[in-house]
Order: C-alpha cells, then structure tokens, then sequence
C-alpha cells in the first residue's frame, strides 16, 4: 500500500484543532488503544473474542499496513479516532469516547466519501443504535439484517449502503 504524501483533511471547528492524517506503523498502538476504549464504551455488552495484546497485534500487523487507515491527531498528539477503509467497505470507525459527539465522525464520514466516492458499505450492531442513527443520518441505509453467525461476536448485525 502506498503511504506516500498524502492529504491532510483539515480541522474542523467543532473537533478543535484535530488533523486527520493516514496512519504510520507508528501509529498502530495508539490507533487499537482507542479502539478498544471506544468498543468497551459503546457496547459494553458484546463480548470481544480478542484479547487486548491479540487487537493491538491486530491493529500493528494487518490493519496499518494492508489497509487505508486514517486517525485523528489532536493538538499534542494524542491519536483520539480511528476509520479504515477496505475497497469499499468502511470497515472501522472508532472515537476515544471523550471525543464523541463534536463532529469528528462526521469529518471521518466526509473523508470516507471523498476517497469512495461511487459508495460504501459498512457493519455495525444492531445493539449499537447510536452508530445505527449516526449512520442513517448520514445517508446510510440499511440493506441486510443478520443473526451475528458471520461474525466473530455472535452479534446480530446490519449492513448498511451509502452510494451518492
């Protein structure tokens, strides 16, 4: 994967002076960090079938290197958000929960777009219903509904299909 110089999005005044930048292997520690506190946050309730040490090996090994990964670096450089992108699919999103609710998914969503813009597709929960509405008001509608047998979780899910 080309980590060449790629384009910065700029800061939004909502998220503060937060730089969304592509990830360095660099970044990978930090980049499962805030995926692990964010998944415990918002679904506390669904086992993770990996430990901690197995994600952020995870997250150094294959998620950084084969994968568009993106963060959000925030004034000091605290790493603070996560989103990667699989061809078309948005496969991971993900806010230090201190940092939701002040648009910087809304500048992750935007990115996305703008790198996929013929469409994307993504899972989340159907437990997780603020992602549920966060994705929906975003123009995202569900298409697949499924028992949580495909997954890793044994969690029910949905599919959602954004396409301009």
């Amino acid at each position: 994967m080309n980590r060449g110089a790629e384009p910065a999005a700029e800061a939004g005044t909502g998220a503060g002076a937060v730089l969304l930048r592509r990830a360095s292997a660099a970044d990978a520690r930090a980049a499962a960090d805030v995926w692990l506190r964010s998944f415990a946050a918002a679904l506390p309730d669904v086992v993770r079938p990996r430990t901690d040490t197995e994600v952020r090996a995870y997250f150094r090994h294959v998620v950084v290197e084969q994968y568009e990964t993106w963060v959000a670096e925030a004034a000091g450089g605290a790493v603070v958000g996560v989103m990667v992108l699989e061809g078309e699919e948005l496969s991971q999103l993900y806010l230090a929960p201190e940092w939701r609710g002040i648009g910087l998914g809304d500048r992750f969503v935007a990115l996305a777009r703008q790198r996929r813009a013929a469409g994307l597709s993504l899972w989340t929960f159907q437990a997780n219903a603020p992602a549920r509405r966060f994705y929906e008001r975003h123009g995202f509608t569900a298409v697949e509904w499924t028992d949580g047998a495909r997954n890793e979780e044994r969690e029910p899910d949905v599919r959602y299909v954004w396409r301009p």
